[in-house]
């Protein structure tokens, strides 16, 4: 799994203190995010991020691998 939120934080140009506050998120969750290092992330955390970035889930995640074994298989 990849994590787009330091693409979508640089088109918006915010900070992870940016996100933190506008998201009420814990600034170590942001970061973890942001440097793509997360290992699980909750509902209202997605849900939060993309009513400040006004995106679906997937503009800020994406599932890696899946989409090259569904072609080899097709």
């Amino acid at each position: 799994m990849r994590c787009h939120l330091s693409t979508l934080m640089g088109q918006s140009r915010y900070s992870i203190q940016d996100v933190h506050v506008k998201t009420g998120l814990a600034r170590s969750t942001v970061t973890q995010l942001y440097h793509d290092k997360a290992t699980r992330i909750d509902f209202e955390t997605i849900e939060k991020l993309c009513a400040l970035f006004d995106c679906d889930i997937s503009s800020l995640l994406e599932l890696e691998g899946i989409k090259k074994e569904n072609d080899r298989n097709g």
